[in-house]
């Protein structure tokens, strides 16, 4: 069964799939017919492509024992042929059978970045004010393309709206003074905003009575459900974890870790650290 972006192009359709549609997608046209051995063999390479960037690509098909009209059209010598339209122009070629790298390889020059797809859905995302999807999309991204510019301060930007302020300033340490712009201004300020927001009467008060009574439980819990609140989520692991470590058996602590662990975006490396430290605690 072909794949939703492999089609049979006929004189009807040609210009609906390789003009139109070649204004949305990358296509290849593949030319062959069905006495045509190489034909078979490069055939299913190309389907695998295809159906490998459903998104990005359409696979076009032309019998030229059925389309010879087309083929002419085409100038089309020898099979199998395969060409790369986009918006509405041959942009490459080859003919005979290449392997699936070698095909990659020169559609690599036409189609978008990995990372591109990620940076789009992490702007987004920050747009819309869902900073958990945010961060996990400019995290992928970043995972991809550790050295993209852009990527790292979607990053810190996603972790300053998740309250990840230290990773925030590290993130933004690594910017080089070229790129210091408005976007990196922007980052920096909102950094500092949170870090003022995030210091609250209430937090300082816990914080002074903590430090009063290191033993004080019952308060060091209040005051790590503040920081998580505060999204300093980080500082209130240290909490949490603090009173669990000499209190093995408080439900309360192992129950505040979980929310803390579970509220923190797909990719944050602190919630496989924490998830880490509370099982190697339990088991």
């Amino acid at each position: 069964m072909a794949a939703g972006n492999v089609v049979d192009v006929t004189i009807q359709n040609f210009q609906q799939v390789l003009l139109e549609g070649s204004q949305e997608k990358l296509i290849i046209i593949d030319f062959w017919a069905d006495w045509c051995e190489p034909c078979k063999q490069l055939m299913p390479i190309l389907e695998r492509i295809a159906a490998q960037y459903p998104e990005q690509l359409t696979l076009a098909k032309v019998n030229c024992d059925e389309q010879q009209e087309l083929a002419m059209q085409f100038g089309i010598r020898s099979l199998p042929t395969v060409a790369l339209f986009k918006d509405g122009q041959p942009i490459d070629s080859f003919t005979g059978v290449k392997s699936e790298n070698e095909i990659k390889e020169l559609l690599s020059q036409h189609l978008p970045s990995p990372t591109d797809g990620l940076i789009e859905k992490a702007q987004q995302a920050l747009a819309e004010g869902n900073a958990a999807d945010a961060y996990t999309y400019a995290k992928q991204a970043c995972d991809v393309d550790s050295g993209n510019m852009q990527c790292i301060k979607l990053l810190a930007e996603a972790a300053v709206d998740n309250g990840r302020l230290e990773q925030a300033k590290e993130l933004v340490g690594t910017i080089p003074m070229v790129e210091q712009d408005q976007d990196y201004q922007r980052i920096v300020s909102k950094i500092k905003l949170a870090e003022e927001a995030a210091d609250s009467p209430e937090i300082r008060a816990l914080q002074e009575q903590v430090d009063a009574d290191p033993q004080a439980h019952e308060v060091r819990l209040k005051l790590a459900i503040q920081l998580h609140q505060s999204k300093r989520d980080e500082e209130a692991l240290q909490h949490l974890f603090l009173v669990l470590r000499k209190d093995p058996v408080n439900e309360e602590a192992k129950r505040n870790i979980m929310d803390v662990i579970n509220a923190l975006p797909d990719g944050d490396p602190l919630s496989s650290r924490a998830r880490r430290e509370l099982y190697s605690m339990m088991y």
